[in-house]
């Protein structure tokens, strides 16, 4: 069992720098990431800099080596690494990427925190540009970075249409401001937020708890995030903050992007609940199924020759045909399916057992869902969506 590590375990190296203020904070949530955070910490080491900076990497329950990987990289940071810039670890019991990151906002000791996955890698002025970008935009409660694609192997043919479901973000090398009128927004990893911003707006219990060991469900948490913390203050993107996103050849795979794209149309319905008060949500559920069933049927309509034996996965003798699209549509047609069934499939995890029953069709389309710790091979999935709210 890894040990669970204490706070007070990283005092000592928080008292190097206890006279200097922090002015940015870069958080790495990691779960078993033994592997992927030398590489990361490798990039942080090289960034060039003059703002006065820490490192909190936030151990998300990991059940591998972590723990001791961790504590060996603040060993050798200590002795290679930049001496002024604090490295500090924190374990977080509760499973969930939303849990982790309200722990680093917790413990990290600056105004502006900087999101890294453990398989995201900065390029040697990610800091700084993220740090100046505060300075310039005032106004703005978090900002995105440009995310380049890594490949181990290369992606399916027509992969720039749900690239950004796999956090790849290429929206032009200008700034700008994103639209509160649009469901648009940055991807949480590169994310910088504003601490005020956060503390102000985020509530401390998440709607959605996000990515856990592995499994897909109950992800969306930065959109979640983004979507109080907009209310009141700006959300940009930031061209000058790139990074590199690791994608290894598993989640290139048909069955990982299909089960990726409905569990992002599945988080739909909880994402756009919170964007309104509770008297305007019951009218925004009428409108936004209408948008949901007409984006359906006109991917239908646009797809035709691909979806022509849609119906033949009912068969028992064949099983579902799923061959019969290509992944990037498939993907695109499971999200947008996700987005319309999320309601139904929200409140059907509510209801009691002995009511609990739809149609055995729609028991078949939301299998995935009610299978969804379980492997990809032992589940029958649904056809594709597109990652826009």
């Amino acid at each position: 069992m890894v040990k669970d590590y204490e706070p007070k375990d990283c005092e000592p190296k928080l008292m190097e720098a206890e006279a200097t203020l922090i002015d940015f904070s870069v958080v790495i949530c990691t779960y078993n990431g033994e592997n992927r955070l030398p590489k990361v910490l490798q990039k942080l080491r090289s960034q060039q800099t003059s703002c006065h900076w820490e490192i909190l990497i936030i151990d998300n329950n990991s059940c591998d080596r972590t723990a001791t990987v961790i504590h060996d990289l603040q060993a050798n940071w200590l002795k290679t690494g930049p001496q002024a810039v604090p490295f500090r670890y924190c374990f977080e019991p509760t499973p969930g990427l939303a849990f982790a990151r309200r722990r680093a906002i917790a413990e990290s000791r600056s105004p502006l925190i900087g999101f890294l996955d453990d398989d995201t890698l900065p390029t040697t002025n990610w800091v700084s540009a993220a740090f100046n970008f505060a300075q310039q935009h005032p106004q703005a409660g978090a900002y995105g970075s440009s995310i380049e694609g890594l490949y181990e192997t290369p992606p399916p043919p027509n992969f720039d249409r749900i690239a950004c479901c796999l956090a790849i973000i290429n929206r032009g090398h200008l700034p700008f401001q994103y639209s509160p009128k649009r469901g648009v927004l940055p991807a949480g990893a590169g994310m910088v937020v504003r601490k005020q911003a956060w503390l102000e707006q985020v509530p401390a219990v998440p709607a959605l708890s996000g990515v856990k060991a592995g499994s897909l469900k109950a992800k969306g948490e930065d959109i979640e995030t983004l979507s109080y913390i907009r209310k009141h203050w700006e959300i940009w993107h930031n061209p000058a903050m790139q990074l590199q996103h690791v994608i290894p050849d598993q989640r290139l795979k048909r069955e990982y992007l299909l089960e990726l794209c409905w569990q992002i149309g599945l988080s739909r319905y909880r994402l756009r609940q919170v964007q309104y008060s509770s008297w305007q949500w019951p009218l925004m559920v009428g409108l936004y199924a209408l948008s949901d069933c007409r984006k359906v049927l006109l991917y239908c309509l646009r797809n035709l020759a691909g979806l022509h034996n849609f119906s033949s996965r009912w068969n028992k003798s064949s099983g579902w045909n799923k061959e019969s699209m290509g992944t990037v549509a498939i993907c695109e047609f499971a999200l947008l399916l996700g987005s319309l069934l999320s309601p139904v499939i929200y409140w059907r995890d509510r209801l009691p057992k002995r009511t609990n029953r739809l149609p055995n069709r729609l028991n078949f389309l939301v299998a995935t869902n009610q299978k969804a710790d379980q492997s990809a091979s032992q589940q029958n999935r649904p056809s594709a969506g597109q990652a826009l709210l």
